[in-house]
């Protein structure tokens, strides 16, 4: 099980470095569709990365 909350947690933290450059790109490009596209991406990391926290609080009281 904790296999699958380190995943979920090492999807989230690429989820969010990409998502970081793809919204300094849009900023620096002035394309606002990037930069939103930048935040939703950095928005789905920091979910993946919870729901591994979720996982090993769960595990952990089980």
């Amino acid at each position: 099980m904790a296999q699958h909350s380190k995943a979920d947690k090492a999807e989230g933290a690429v989820d969010k470095a990409a998502g970081k450059v793809k919204e300094a790109v849009g900023k620096a490009t002035k394309d606002r569709e990037l930069e939103g596209k930048g935040k939703a991406q950095q928005a789905k990391g920091h979910v993946k990365s919870a729901k591994g926290d979720v996982k090993d609080a769960f595990k952990t009281r089980h």
